[in-house]
């Protein structure tokens, strides 16, 4: 028998994000998952390794990696009608449940145990972890824009900001006490 999860989560690459913005620089799912892992991985080590709570960084780093695994099949839906009433909300959810449940039958029966977790995440600390760093990467992708000029992203990054300060993660915190500002440095002041 043949599987094809791989084959279509290669495919995450086609799928543009910020659809209703003017962008300086396209962004895709794939770079997005990437960075999100990234951001995730992050975080989970400084929770356990700078301030002494639990977490497992690998595992967030996976989970993330697959956060947005479903829009392969739904293609990314923009935040403002995504999130327009709580009725849509609830339906996107089950799209998004039901594309994720496809996605793992296109595994081999021995896999989907292992992968369905990265799917389906229900452990509070990395999914508020794999959240933290989705909402990260949107502000990273604002700041990137604002830093070319491109004033589309202004109230973006406001929002963006808004909802990470509102966010209870002492890591997240962290992060953005001692992290945040090199995103709007260039390269040269980086060195």
């Amino acid at each position: 028998m043949e599987y094809s999860f791989y084959a279509f989560v290669s495919r995450m690459r086609y799928i543009t994000r910020w659809g209703l913005m003017r962008n300086t620089f396209y962004e895709n799912v794939s770079e997005h998952s990437h960075m999100v892992a990234v951001l995730a991985h992050a975080l989970a080590l400084i929770r356990r390794d700078i301030l002494g709570l639990p977490a497992d960084p690998e595992r967030c780093a996976t989970a993330a990696l697959y956060h947005d695994a479903s829009e392969i099949l739904t293609g990314d839906l923009p935040t403002p009608i995504k999130y327009y009433n709580p009725e849509i909300k609830s339906a996107y959810k089950q799209v998004e449940h039901v594309s994720a449940e496809k996605l793992l039958s296109m595994l081999p029966q021995e896999l989907r145990q292992d992968m369905a977790p990265y799917l389906f995440e229900n452990d509070p600390t990395v999914h508020d972890i794999v959240k933290a760093a989705d909402k990260l990467s949107a502000h990273i992708k604002c700041i990137e824009e604002l830093k070319a000029g491109n004033q589309e992203f202004e109230s973006a990054a406001r929002q963006t900001r808004k909802a990470l300060e509102q966010m209870e993660l002492p890591e997240l915190k962290w992060f953005m006490a001692h992290c945040m500002n090199s995103f709007r440095r260039n390269l040269d002041e980086l060195e």
